[in-house]
């Protein structure tokens, strides 16, 4: 390419945020860069989005590079006030991050301008093994290094716990995840539950998925304040989960959880953060697996 050709192709390419009014464009854009996922699986994930209320100062869908009025290159994020111990923080999923393979160059403008907030936490949950070097890059840290398939059917119930839909009322009062059960529970084939148990009460939000390429129906572990607690219900919410005819739920896990049976694996599952806040196992509200499924 000349340099005259190149500096003209620079001088057309920009960087803005994804609107409703891009996203037919946007949609066919991604379907080239991820060929598997059919169009229904990006235009309902954009639809949830954009039910939700935005963050102040971050786009709602994400950010995409244009080459005059077409779409070539997106990176999807999903901004939200998320709990963290006893207060909240910002917290940024990126996904879904696709250039065209002629403007690859251009990559680096949708990633320096969605990492520019000091008090936002980034986070990538699903990067594929063959792209960690590059997130690691770009300056993120890997905060999980695999997963387990656990089948909390085969443990042993806790007698004193039972297990129920969350339904607004059940937590304790000022709880400061209510609203993330809430919203969970609204999101796709999101199952939001309280244990309770002793007096004590311990939420947990679970998504129907399919695991090992999407052959085994089976749950992931989205939220739980501690992994602990589902290590120590497991065999009370594995009877519960039972009757959606899913036995095996997929959690965070950098070595085989003690206290569970299953399978761990470092070959994927590994995630990354940037920022403030390191997240924890089993925290993965509000990223691209509510919308998106």
């Amino acid at each position: 390419m000349s340099d005259r050709m190149s500096d003209r192709r620079k001088a057309g390419v920009q960087r803005k945020a994804i609107e409703e009014a891009d996203l037919e464009s946007v949609v066919a854009l991604l379907r080239r860069g991820f060929p598997s996922r059919p169009r229904s699986y990006w235009v309902e994930g954009f639809r949830r989005q954009a039910q939700r209320p935005s963050v102040p100062g971050a786009p709602r869908f994400g950010y995409m590079l244009r080459n005059g009025a077409v779409p070539v290159g997106t990176i999807l994020m999903s901004t939200s006030v998320v709990p963290e111990r006893d207060t909240l923080i910002r917290r940024c999923n990126l996904s879904s991050w696709y250039v065209e393979p002629q403007f690859r160059n251009f990559g680096s403008l949708l990633v320096t301008t969605v990492l520019k907030r000091s008090d936002t936490t980034y986070t990538n949950a699903t990067a594929a093994p063959h792209t960690w070097s590059t997130v690691e890059a770009q300056g993120f840290t890997p905060y999980c290094f695999g997963e387990m398939a656990t089948v909390p059917l085969l443990s042993a119930k806790h007698r004193s716990a039972t297990v129920t839909p969350f339904d607004g009322t059940n937590l304790e009062s000022g709880a400061i995840d209510a609203q993330l059960l809430a919203d969970h529970a609204r999101f796709i084939s999101c199952v939001s539950l309280v244990v309770e148990c002793d007096g004590e009460r311990y939420p947990f939000v679970f998504q129907k998925q399919r695991y090992m390429k999407h052959l085994i129906p089976s749950f992931r572990l989205l939220y739980c304040r501690d992994v602990a607690d589902y290590v120590r219900f497991a065999g009370n919410l594995g009877r519960y989960l039972a009757r959606h005819g899913r036995f095996i739920v997929v959690i965070d896990a950098d070595e085989s959880v003690p206290g569970l049976i299953g399978n761990h694996t470092n070959n994927r599952g590994r995630k990354f953060y940037r920022g403030p806040h390191k997240p924890r196992h089993g925290d993965l509200a509000y990223t691209e697996w509510c919308f998106f499924g």
